[in-house]
């Protein structure tokens, strides 16, 4: 019997940007296919990199004069990146898991102290493969770990899936396959221990002198000091205050495909390990790598 693991799966992360088709543009030349432009209603627009059950969200402050600050009890996800992107650049910016019940997310954040935030629903169009519209539709869940004000953590519901995955968008000639990891890194990972694991719903949290570890029902989360991730990766890490959201991690079916493909494309990265990485000189802000699925 395959044993099934407890707590919230990897759902998207969203990378911050100034210039959302250039960065696009980049992402293409690392050998994703990358979805048109959506835009949200409060004046973020992005496009998306899908995977069998997540996705990267590329994401720029496309109207800026649409962006309200958040109300009593409200988290505006708006404001939050376009502070950050003015505050710190280009970079991962939010961190997101599977919702599968909101009402249920929010009572645990709300319990463990980390919560505080209304559910926020909203829809917006999309577009299928074939290019017609579509609707999708969201259930988020905020949660706040006030010494990490740079990363944006919350669950994601959609309530109209089978308008949003498609197994059309989610082959890549990189050969990549899903994510395996997302790394954040912090100067003590231990100290937010308590929060990941109300976060994620895992309370089985492997720890070394290196960091954190937790393993999701899809993907893993690591939380890393920044010489570790230096030793992971061959790039510094940002210094923020609490956490920081560094890298990506994702699985491909055939490292030396990929490996040939970055080499074409003409991107500069390097074999770190048994892993290519490509640094946030060239990744706008953030850091990706490959790894054998």
């Amino acid at each position: 019997m395959t044993k099934i693991t407890p707590g919230r799966g990897l759902d998207h992360a969203a990378h911050l940007v100034r210039d959302l088709d250039g960065t696009a543009a980049f992402y293409e030349r690392a050998g994703f296919q990358v979805g048109a432009r959506n835009r949200h209603p409060w004046g973020t627009h992005n496009r998306l990199i899908q995977f069998p059950g997540f996705f990267v969200e590329i994401l720029t402050i496309g109207e800026p004069d649409k962006i309200a600050a958040g109300k009593p009890g409200e988290f505006s996800f708006g404001a939050f990146n376009r502070d950050l992107l003015q505050r710190q650049g280009e970079g991962l910016s939010c961190l997101i898991l599977e919702g599968k019940s909101p009402s249920a997310d929010k009572q645990g954040f709300d319990g463990a102290g980390f919560g505080g935030f209304d559910i926020f629903r909203f829809a917006r169009k999309g577009k299928r493969a074939d290019g017609s519209e579509t609707e999708v539709g969201f259930e988020l869940v905020f949660a706040a770990e006030p010494a990490s004000p740079n990363v944006a953590f919350f669950t994601c519901m959609q309530t109209h899936p089978e308008n949003f995955w498609s197994a059309d968008f989610q082959r890549h000639p990189n050969g990549a396959t899903g994510i395996k990891t997302v790394v954040l890194t912090a100067e003590n990972p231990t100290d937010h221990h308590i929060f990941l694991s109300a976060f994620t719903g895992v309370r089985d949290i492997q720890s070394s002198s290196r960091g954190i570890s937790i393993n999701t029902p899809r993907g893993q989360v690591q939380a890393l000091d920044p010489r570790a991730f230096k030793d992971t990766f061959g790039f510094e890490a940002e210094r923020d205050p609490g956490l920081s959201f560094s890298a990506l991690v994702f699985g491909v079916r055939d490292l030396a495909q990929t490996r040939k493909f970055l080499t074409d494309s003409g991107l500069k990265f390097r074999e770190q390990g048994e892993r290519l990485v490509i640094g946030p000189d060239e990744a706008r802000g953030a850091t990706l790598a490959f790894e054998r699925s």
